[in-house]
């Protein structure tokens, strides 16, 4: 009989990427046009609803990875493509204008806290932690490759 292969915690990245994405999914597929974006068109709606589709996809994806050992290869790749994904996702709510009507107070406008740059910070921490979940479990792959 096989030994059970050891699973790290740190996979628990995965389920992050899931709590960060699965509001805005939800919300895109039932009720679109109470997103607190500002100037919602028809044009914005369909394509909100593609990338709701898409990132629904990526938390299925989340959640099926999420118990599976850390050497397979294919749960190595979804995470690269998640750090990969939330990078790029941080700078460009870093670097866009104000989109979302709403404030957290004066006090955080004047040091730039906005609803967007905390979002961007969300998505820079999880693209961080895909990081870090990588090198974390390299031995666990390393021990897998050495057939330990």
């Amino acid at each position: 009989m096989s030994q059970p292969v050891p699973r790290s915690p740190l996979s628990a990245v995965f389920l992050l990427h899931v709590a960060l994405e699965a509001p805005l999914v939800v919300q895109t597929f039932f009720s679109p046009m109470s997103l607190p974006f500002m100037q919602m068109t028809n044009t914005t709606v369909v394509l909100l609803k593609l990338y709701a589709a898409i990132s629904a996809a990526t938390c299925i994806a989340s959640v099926l990875v999420f118990p599976l050992p850390e050497f397979l290869p294919g749960k190595r790749a979804l995470a690269i493509a998640f750090c990969v994904y939330h990078s790029v996702a941080s700078t460009i709510l870093f670097q866009a204008p104000r989109f979302i009507p709403h404030t957290f107070g004066a006090w955080f406008e004047a040091l730039k806290i906005t609803p967007e740059n905390l979002w961007g910070t969300f998505h820079g921490a999880l693209g961080l932690a895909m990081v870090v979940w990588w090198q974390l479990t390299l031995p666990y792959a390393a021990a897998y490759k050495r057939g330990v």
